[in-house]
């Protein structure tokens, strides 16, 4: 998220130096450790509450769902690792006409050559 190399927090660290001081750097540290504990404390019981207020319809949600990325990666590529594909039984493929069943190739597999295709 903030992608901190180790030269960016020594960087860091020198400017907290100078600017706390070497004497109130370390009460300043404890201070700040103190309130990103607080604040995880707080995010946690909002995430609790919004659970309980959803109620057991939404027993399986997630936070973190809320991440377009992650929605997108649940929804559609969970497709092709073959958690949807379970409910698609041969006998309901075979019954669309002109459709032929569909499988995965494994990584480096190559397709299949089909004359008529061409």
């Amino acid at each position: 998220m903030f992608d901190l190399s180790i030269s960016k927090l020594l960087v860091l660290a020198v400017i907290a130096l100078v600017v706390f001081g070497p004497k109130e750097l370390p009460k300043v540290a404890g201070q700040v450790g103190r309130a990103l504990r607080d604040l995880r404390r707080i995010a946690e019981g909002a995430k609790n509450d919004l659970r309980e207020g959803l109620g057991p319809e939404f027993a399986d949600f997630e936070i973190e769902d809320l991440n377009p990325k992650r929605f997108v990666q649940k929804h559609l590529f969970d497709e092709f690792n073959g958690d949807s594909r379970a409910g698609t039984s041969a006998a309901a493929q075979s019954a669309r006409p002109g459709r032929t069943s569909t499988t995965l190739l494994a990584p480096g597999e190559r397709a299949p050559y089909d004359p008529d295709a061409t």
